[in-house]
């Protein structure tokens, strides 16, 4: 999986306080760094704010409330935990507990029986599913049984537009294709870019197939993919997709250059809140960023945001979404029955409690949490965050993004001919045939 997601990846929502900036790996606990204390168990996390200190708050409180079964955590650079979580469960050294994205990784882990089956032990607490965004298991699920606890905040990817720049145009947001298509013609008139986009990220240009994809034939399309079906990727909802996007493309959609422009610096954020683009399709978490970045435009009713248009004759459901339904946390198959009962019981009581989730609200994030509207409500943000909360909760699906769905090589491979449709060196058939041709890896 790509190294560069780390801002995306533990979707921190104020992208401002550049998470994963040159930190140095810290930990507490009295035991040192993998090391549990008797009774306890270890946790590796990521470092960065407003996170870890949300995480570091928590396993404190469970550690003064549970002295015979404490936490001892451990924080490292994203793309240096990465490189060291993969080691360490290789070897047998893995923490207790696993910190994850889910999806094809976790699958992975998974079927080398390297990460404790949870299945059971949620069928004996329903109540810590149930309060649980539904959506949200999938990516924790391998063949029918659950090896992650879901946790954290959601991240669906928003349709962003500049609504200073539709009223002086004296548009609507889309809400159809054609809508978009048009309001392409209608923004490149006025010499404004219809869409921002850091292309040279790749991954960011991957969101609009993940839409897309569903739009045209419904999450059905993608779940084939997922399954390792024979020639999924050549399904004529693909090519459809793949060609609507080309002709977005040709069309100018994206503005000039977008090839050369970077996610991580925030470039494409800019645009829109420049008004140099009038519309972005990003994640939840792009939103802190332009807040604090965003000289004001945030903050006096300049952002607007929309479900990602339909497609005429299209098999998806308007409301589905597409995204990262929540972060994981997993027990390592090798870690003893003491740390494994102290683990679980921080699942159940130290994970998503009350001021974590008051700490993710006013950090800018929608926890994972259901029946947490009236928080949502007095937030300053809450337009914002009642939006991702009723779209997150009620989507009757929720895709989780492609990269973290599938294998490592497999997901490098896709951003690699994503990057080559958007520039139309590749056709929309022959994209479908370099990614047939990994299916099973």
């Amino acid at each position: 999986m790509e190294q560069k997601l780390s801002s995306r990846r533990s979707f921190l929502a104020l992208a401002a306080l550049t998470p994963f900036a040159a930190l140095s790996v810290s930990a507490c606990g009295t035991s040192g760094p993998g090391k549990a204390a008797a009774g306890g168990a270890t946790e590796w996390s990521l470092s960065g704010e407003p996170n870890q200190t949300i995480r570091q708050k928590s396993v404190d409180a469970f550690n003064t409330a549970n002295p015979d079964s404490k936490i001892s955590l451990t924080f490292f650079q994203n793309d240096a935990y990465k490189t060291k979580i993969k080691t360490a469960i290789g070897a047998g050294q893995a923490p207790t507990i696993i910190y994850g994205w889910g999806g094809g990784t976790l699958k992975t882990y998974a079927q080398a029986g390297q990460v404790e089956d949870l299945t059971g032990w949620f069928n004996d607490n329903p109540d810590v599913k149930a309060r649980l965004f539904p959506s949200a298991f999938a990516a924790a699920t391998v063949d029918g049984k659950i090896y992650a606890v879901p946790t954290q905040t959601v991240a669906p990817i928003i349709f962003y537009y500049n609504k200073e720049l539709f009223s002086k145009a004296g548009v609507q947001p889309p809400k159809t294709w054609d809508d978009l298509m048009s309001l392409t013609k209608t923004f490149n008139d006025m010499g404004v870019a219809p869409l921002s986009l850091g292309g040279q990220s790749r991954w960011t240009s991957m969101m609009w197939l993940e839409y897309m994809f569903d739009r045209v034939g419904g999450p059905e399309v993608f779940q084939a993919i997922y399954d390792g079906k024979a020639n999924a990727w050549s399904d004529p909802a693909v090519i459809e997709a793949c060609t609507k996007i080309q002709d977005l493309v040709s069309a100018n959609g994206f503005i000039k250059g977008f090839s050369s422009i970077t996610a991580d610096s925030n470039a494409d954020q800019a645009l829109l809140y420049t008004g140099k683009a009038a519309m972005m399709l990003h994640g939840a978490w792009t939103y802190g960023g332009m807040k604090h970045d965003g000289a004001n435009f945030v903050q006096s009713g300049k952002l607007g945001w929309v479900d990602f248009p339909a497609v005429e004759g299209g098999k998806g459901d308007p409301k589905n979404t597409v995204g990262n339904p929540a972060q994981y946390q997993s027990i390592s198959a090798k870690a003893s029955d003491s740390e494994k009962t102290a683990a679980k019981k921080f699942f159940k009581d130290g994970l998503l409690t009350k001021d974590e989730i008051t700490a993710y609200i006013a950090s800018g994030s929608v926890p994972i949490v259901q029946g947490i509207e009236d928080q949502l409500a007095t937030s300053e943000d809450k337009e914002f965050l009642t939006y991702v909360y009723n779209l997150s909760k009620d989507a009757p699906s929720l895709q989780q993004s492609w990269d973290q769905a599938l294998s490592p090589t497999a997901a490098e491979a896709l951003l690699s001919n994503i990057d080559q449709l958007f520039l139309k060196s590749i056709t929309p058939q022959q994209f479908a045939a370099n990614m047939n041709a990994t299916l099973g890896k």
